[in-house]
């Protein structure tokens, strides 16, 4: 791939949610989706992007160990395969709350999926997380959320880095042998000029990276939680981040274009695509489900 220094879009698909970024190096492709346009894309190098229609909202995407994807959707856990267009549902944990569903997920170092879920409006404290085990059996987290993001984990598995963005919060905690919540604590608060805390990932250096809705960049935190890099977009509201490439020295984001104004709009007709930069650091190479 070729070295860029500035954000180069390479997918201008005007996803009006962008989210969920993931390499999947099996492919060697760069997969991310669109909830609210209910698509699925597909990025390769050499290849350029396919586009997959879903039944569903899908919120965000992991590869599975035995193949195709294990996905957060409106109506709980699916097993996927967006080319073969197959949706089958696992378990919905918030069948009891209708106005409720999952936002961003993630597998964890031990092969287990965590995602967490968010009132539909992002009214109110419902949201939580949970845990989706290999035997798919799975377990609620925690709760009081509004909007949740993230998670991330440290490249030991042994904390991870999960936020409120209604409250402009990331928190971190210990995940414990058995794979619960312990500890948790504030790691960075961000007033309403530094934009919105949204989805993340970690680099081999430990560090973290945070896409900012309304923000117009994505930031690097330290393990202490100190700005160390910010890199600006010619977009309002990145959504999500992911490394990939043969290397893991790209860092693909994501954004949205979503309650935009025609104006908003014209100045940024990018909103809405993928982009992919190289940042001087590598990332971690992600576990499959399972």
């Amino acid at each position: 791939m070729t070295v860029h220094d500035e954000p180069v879009p390479i997918a201008p698909v005007g996803a009006l949610l962008g989210e969920g970024p993931v390499w999947v190096e099996r492919e060697q492709a760069l997969w991310w989706v669109d909830v609210e346009g209910r698509a699925v894309f597909r990025w390769r190098e050499g290849d350029g992007v396919r586009r997959f229609a879903t039944p569903l909202r899908v919120s965000a995407l992991a590869p599975a160990a035995k193949g195709g994807f294990v996905a957060a959707t409106e109506y709980g856990f699916y097993h996927a395969d967006p080319e073969q267009g197959l949706f089958h549902p696992i378990v919905d944990p918030e069948a009891h709350l209708p106005h409720n569903r999952f936002n961003d997920g993630k597998v964890d170092r031990a092969g287990r999926f965590w995602a967490g879920t968010m009132h539909d409006r992002g009214e109110g404290e419902h949201g939580r997380f949970y845990r989706l085990d290999p035997d798919l059996s799975w377990v609620e987290l925690d709760a009081g959320y509004r909007i949740t993001n993230g998670p991330a984990f440290s490249a030991d598995g042994r904390s991870v880095w999960h936020t409120d963005s209604a409250r402009r919060t990331i928190y971190v905690s210990q995940v414990t042998d058995g794979g619960a919540l312990a500890d948790k604590r504030v790691f960075a608060r961000f007033d309403e000029s530094q934009g919105v805390p949204d989805g993340m990932t970690v680099d081999a250096e430990n560090c973290l990276w945070v896409a900012f809705w309304d923000g117009w960049c994505v930031r690097r935190l330290s393990p202490a939680g100190d700005i160390l890099q910010s890199i600006r977009l010619p977009v309002q509201r990145p959504t999500s981040v992911a490394f990939g490439g043969p290397a893991l020295d790209r860092l693909f984001v994501t954004s949205a274009r979503i309650q935009l104004s025609p104006e908003e709009l014209a100045a940024q007709p990018l909103a809405g695509a993928l982009f992919m930069t190289a940042v001087g650091v590598r990332g971690l190479t992600e576990r499959l489900f399972g």
